[in-house]
């Protein structure tokens, strides 16, 4: 469900313009950075907020192409 949200939030963006994406848990901070770099995005950054876990909430910033 994370990666149809991200998705859907990156069709509505122009390209080159970019979004912050929180993600929680192992299987989004997998597979949402794979499949939106797949669709061509380019994954900026993503760090771990401050205080959490390594699959705590962590912050994805990514760029649409």
């Amino acid at each position: 469900m994370t990666f149809v949200r991200a998705k859907l939030l990156i069709e509505k963006m122009l390209p080159g313009k970019v979004a912050e994406i929180r993600l929680k848990g192992s299987e989004p901070l997998n597979n949402v950075p794979r499949s939106l770099t797949e669709l061509g995005h380019e994954i900026l950054s993503m760090n771990r907020e401050e205080g959490e876990s390594d699959t705590g909430v962590h912050r994805l910033v990514v760029r649409k192409k």
